[in-house]
């Protein structure tokens, strides 16, 4: 019984969002500590970030149940099941909240704090209640999935300067290709819901030109990053790679097809290997640092 609730606490913190936040979090880190790690610093910085970014998303499932039960992605989770009381929800959110912002307090330094609290705030009181409103959703929604990784930069140099900028503006438009290609792909879900993201208002003509002027950016700022000295002739030469190669996928698509299973297909793959791109970004930073 009690492994099954675990698991249950476990889920509505959504673990799969909070890793793939740390990646890029831990990514900054050590990019900002050039090879000399302070591995205390670290760990509290993780478990902080952790806490913290499970917060947000408890609070996220809390207020989002109401959608979630109209999207076949998402019926299942525990608020929507019932698995979860929502007065359960309300303490576990505000106990990881708590526990996460004074290890951060505590342990790193008040910038690290302040980034790890616009996040939190953009996230739980701007980002959830605009995905019901807004067509703008998916961009605000950027603000938080940027902050891990300045968070974990301005954790070891304790200042904000141009190297944080690119990190989080990388983070920025990484985050609005992932999301519109999600959208073209779950369009239906969100349609169901009667959520107004660009794909459903706009349709996927428009879409494909706000990607393409995202992933450009993303890769110009991805170069930008090498070329500035924060980081080695290797992180540039597997960039450049990686970026062309979404370039190619992007490509791929079969233009005004009209089909929607292949428009479904080719955002599916964007989706896909723009989860290969940020995680090989956050491992080629972690290493290949210029001191």
């Amino acid at each position: 019984y009690y492994l099954g609730r675990i698991k249950v606490y476990y889920s509505l913190a959504k673990p799969n969002m909070v890793y793939g936040n740390l990646i890029t979090a831990i990514g900054g880190f050590l990019l900002a500590s050039r090879g000399e790690i302070v591995w205390e610093l670290l760990l509290a910085f993780s478990f902080g970030t952790t806490f913290i970014i499970g917060s947000a998303c408890v609070c996220n499932n809390y207020f989002d149940r109401d959608i979630d039960s109209k999207m076949d992605r998402t019926k299942n989770r525990a608020m929507v099941q019932g698995s979860v009381s929502k007065r359960g929800a309300i303490i576990y959110g505000i106990f990881l909240c708590v526990i996460g912002f004074f290890i951060l307090a505590r342990f790193t330094n008040l910038l690290t704090t302040l980034v790890g609290l616009v996040g939190f705030l953009a996230y739980v009181f701007w980002y959830t209640p605009s995905k019901r409103t807004s067509m703008h959703s998916t961009l605000i929604g950027t603000i938080s999935g940027a902050t891990p990784v300045v968070a974990g930069y301005v954790a070891v140099t304790n200042k904000f300067d141009t190297a944080a900028l690119i990190l989080f503006l990388i983070l920025v438009f990484w985050q609005m290709v992932h999301f519109y290609s999600i959208g073209i792909y779950r369009k239906d879900d969100y349609k169901t819901a009667g959520l107004p993201i660009l794909p459903v208002t706009q349709g996927i003509a428009v879409v494909r030109k706000h990607i393409i002027f995202y992933l450009i950016g993303f890769i110009i700022l991805t170069l930008a990053l090498g070329i500035l000295g924060y980081t080695g002739k290797v992180y540039l030469v597997l960039i450049s790679l990686l970026g062309l190669n979404w370039l190619r996928i992007y490509g791929k698509v079969k233009k005004e097809s009209g089909q929607s299973d292949d428009e479904k297909k080719w955002a599916k793959k964007m989706f896909l290997y723009s989860l290969v791109v940020i995680t090989v970004f956050a491992l080629i930073i972690s290493f290949d640092y210029v001191k």
